[in-house]
């Protein structure tokens, strides 16, 4: 587990963090944490791995107004609570964690979630799966050649999160993803 540090994270859009009574909102001195493998992926887009309670607060200092949940399985009761408490919308779309080499992933549920990702009334959005590495890995890849970026920079961020778990099928898939319908 990282340790907890100290972050100042701009408001996302035009929305301010709802207050829950449970953070100190006077001393500043608050140490917040960031979910594992949490990064910027652009203006009002997040990524991250899953987010667990103590990663609550500092999610608050993004005033999400959604989450693109790339996992199969239900969202936790606690974080729904956490969802509900802060008027987040939580938009599922249940890819498979499978690490078999010729699994594929579903190309109609990441042109679904991209949609969600692109549409700016959903901003500011995290984008998550268990460990933001694979299946979130893939969606940015995609999300990355919608802004045209090379295929080698998209894999040198693809690497930076998945680091030794990289899978070369995730790689095939981003570079065979048609955005010419996009």
């Amino acid at each position: 587990m990282c340790p907890a540090i100290e972050a100042t994270v701009p408001y996302g859009g035009d929305k301010s963090p709802p207050s829950t009574g449970d953070v100190s909102e006077n001393d500043g001195d608050e140490l917040l944490a960031p979910p594992l493998n949490f990064a910027m992926v652009d203006y009002g887009v997040f990524r991250s791995g899953f987010p667990e309670s103590a990663n609550f607060s500092f999610l608050q200092t993004l005033g999400l107004r959604s989450i693109v949940y790339l996992c199969q399985e239900p969202y936790p009761e606690a974080n729904l609570r956490f969802l509900n408490a802060n008027g987040i919308q939580l938009f599922q779309f249940g890819i498979d964690g499978c690490k078999e080499p010729f699994a594929n992933i579903p190309e109609d549920k990441i042109r679904e979630a991209l949609k969600v990702v692109r549409d700016i009334k959903n901003h500011p959005l995290l984008i998550h799966c268990k460990r933001g590495k694979h299946r979130t890995g893939c969606l940015v890849g995609c999300l990355r050649k919608l802004q045209r970026w090379c295929l080698s920079s998209i894999f040198d961020e693809y690497h930076r999160f998945a680091a030794d778990k990289t899978r070369l099928s995730d790689q095939t898939f981003i570079e065979l993803f048609d955005i010419s319908d996009l």
